[in-house]
């Protein structure tokens, strides 16, 4: 039976070890550790170093390792640094994020392999990192249209801003 009430990692909480639940989490402090939820919600001054996978995950702290969830939201406060496979992706301006993002219809049912570790190389991701510069590339049609990001940071910030302009 799902509870209603969401557990809570407070700020000042470090945990270190996996964190499974099948309903609402908040992660304000800090884990050492893989994250599996039902509803995930980082708060801003949260971190994780591990894999996030959840149904729908809002993302305004920082997150060092791949996120695998259906509904992603990364808020302009988020630090991303990993992959991340979706079925839906929102992205504020301002989100830092330096990894590579692929789309998936079922990303929780989806496993890693080999086979899809190979397939994955040979076919570029839509976002990934530039020989270890830590700049963002935007995939092959984005880069050859007018207003495309070039050189920066390793942000989303550079490429929204550019749409949003």
């Amino acid at each position: 039976m799902k509870s209603k009430a969401p557990s809570i990692l407070s700020a000042d909480m470090v945990l270190t070890g996996s964190i499974s639940s099948e309903g609402e989490v908040q992660l304000d402090g800090a884990v050492d550790g893989d994250v599996r939820a039902g509803s995930l919600i980082i708060g801003e001054e949260a971190s994780v170093k591990g894999e996030v996978t959840a149904e729908t995950v809002v993302i305004r702290g920082r997150v060092t390792g791949s996120v695998r969830a259906r509904q992603v939201q990364l808020a302009s406060t988020a630090r991303i640094e990993g992959d991340i496979v979706h079925a839906s992706l929102s992205v504020e301006s301002g989100a830092f994020f330096d990894g590579h993002c692929r789309h998936a219809s079922d990303p929780l049912s989806e496993k890693s392999s080999p086979a899809n570790d190979a397939r994955n190389r040979a076919a570029p991701p839509p976002m990934s990192t530039s020989g270890g510069m830590g700049q963002a590339k935007p995939a092959a049609s984005a880069a050859t249209s007018p207003g495309s990001s070039s050189g920066g940071a390793s942000s989303l910030e550079s490429i929204a801003g550019k749409t949003a302009n």
